[in-house]
């Protein structure tokens, strides 16, 4: 009995400490759900732990490992792009690593820094572009680096914001790139136009080795960030991308597994998600969303059949938040503030209601609500329910463009220039 109590108590302390790291974009597999109790609905400048004045600014979103953030940022006037460390109980600087960089055309509301990081228990990955340069670089916890890779120059015509995961001891990116013969009337005629180099690509954690690489085609820029399926003892990465729809690749042989990819021609910005046996995602063009659709992939091992399309949503979908999905519903959350939700397995529509701003920030799954932050700075609470009901409104501002992380208990909001802290450690 004492060793079985010892053996239960060890899976308890693994199971929590798993669940209590924040390492990727929107946290666990890129779900946006959080298992947090206690956080407020509507709160003060007083509710905060901390807030903190960041040295640089920027629209990428923190992650965490134990008690340390990170984040990136960027100086323009200085032509700095920089990692911080920060402590996640006093807000204190722990470390800061800076990288010069040229400065080069982006998107008004795109900045120099804005892919999400990375992290493990071996550190922390950044993915930062320019016109010259795909750059990966690898740091300890500490701050050390432990490697880097370029991966060759990046067209985009209005910047990257590619942000890389971990996963069985890989380090996977899509890195999706532009044909700019598709957007010759806004370049200049002496422009090269040469398409872009998009590819698929696993480099080993710890040495920033090539694993696998998947030369892709290029049309538009996509930002998807990919999540991990698991099928039996397999694992595939989900990808989502302008030209090639859905794909799922085996994380082990980067072998395509499936791909779906005769439904769409327009670009890519939400990360795709799971529910059961479905895979998520969207697609649109310009300023908003055109698709949302669930489809259901092959399961033989090393199929390169393309499945089925179960359910395909062309009104209010979203082009850059995110969606949640949750207890068997989706809530599909716009740039222009329309809020939908649906029956994850079957895309019918419970309500659909307009909410005022606009938004990139992704929303979060918190105990029965849905969090999303409008641009400047509005934080949106609404009961994750069949029934729509608004619950509460706080306003942090500041233009916020970054997606929370949430760990044991305690919420990080990061506005373009402020970092804060929220909520009781559990």
């Amino acid at each position: 009995m004492r060793s079985l109590l010892s053996i239960l108590i060890l899976i308890f302390l693994c199971s929590h400490s798993t669940a209590q790291e924040w390492t990727r974009f929107r946290g666990p597999n890129g779900s946006g759900i959080s298992p947090a109790t206690g956080l407020p609905v509507i709160w003060m400048e007083a509710d905060y732990n901390w807030e903190i004045d960041l040295p640089v600014q920027g629209s990428s979103s923190p992650v965490l490992w134990g008690k340390k953030i990170f984040l990136t940022g960027d100086n323009t006037e200085k032509g700095e792009r920089s990692i911080l460390c920060i402590d996640a109980d006093s807000g204190s600087v722990l470390w800061r690593r800076d990288y010069d960089f040229e400065d080069h055309y982006l998107h008004r509301d795109n900045d120099f820094a804005s892919g999400t990081p990375c992290v493990d228990e071996d550190g922390v990955v950044v993915v930062w572009s320019t016109p010259e340069q795909v750059l990966m670089i690898a740091l300890d916890l500490n701050g050390e680096e432990k490697w880097r890779r370029d991966l060759g120059p990046y067209k985009g015509l209005h910047g990257s914001a590619s942000s890389p995961i971990i996963a069985d001891g890989l380090v996977v990116l899509a890195n999706d790139q532009m044909d700019p013969k598709r957007f010759s009337f806004y370049l200049p005629e002496d422009t090269n136009m040469d398409p872009g180099k998009s590819f698929l690509i696993a480099l080993d954690r710890q040495t920033g080795k090539t694993r696998w690489k998947i030369d892709r085609k290029s049309e538009l820029v996509g930002y998807a960030t990919p999540c991990i399926r698991r099928v039996g003892d397999r694992a595939e990465a989900i990808f989502t991308s302008t030209v090639h729809g859905v794909t799922a690749v085996d994380l082990q042989s980067g072998k395509i597994s499936w791909e779906i990819d005769q439904l769409w021609d327009n670009r890519t910005v939400t990360s795709p998600q799971l529910y059961n046996d479905l895979v998520f995602a969207s697609f649109g063009k310009g300023l908003s969303g055109q698709r949302f659709v669930a489809v259901r992939p092959e399961e033989k091992a090393g199929s390169t059949k393309k499945g089925e399309l179960v359910y395909d949503i062309t009104k209010s979908v979203p082009l850059v938040p995110c969606f949640v999905v949750k207890d068997g519903l989706a809530f599909l959350w716009t740039d222009g503030g329309v809020v939908t939700c649906i029956d994850a397995a079957t895309g019918k529509v419970h309500w659909r209601e307009r909410i005022e701003g606009d938004f990139y920030s992704s929303p979060l799954w918190i105990e029965g609500r849905v969090y999303g932050i409008s641009k400047r700075g509005e934080v949106v609470v609404l009961a994750a329910s069949k029934e729509f009901k608004e619950l509460g409104r706080t306003d942090l501002g500041e233009k916020t463009f970054a997606t929370p992380a949430i760990v044991n208990g305690v919420m990080y909001l990061r506005t373009q220039s402020r970092l804060l802290s929220l909520g009781k450690a559990e």
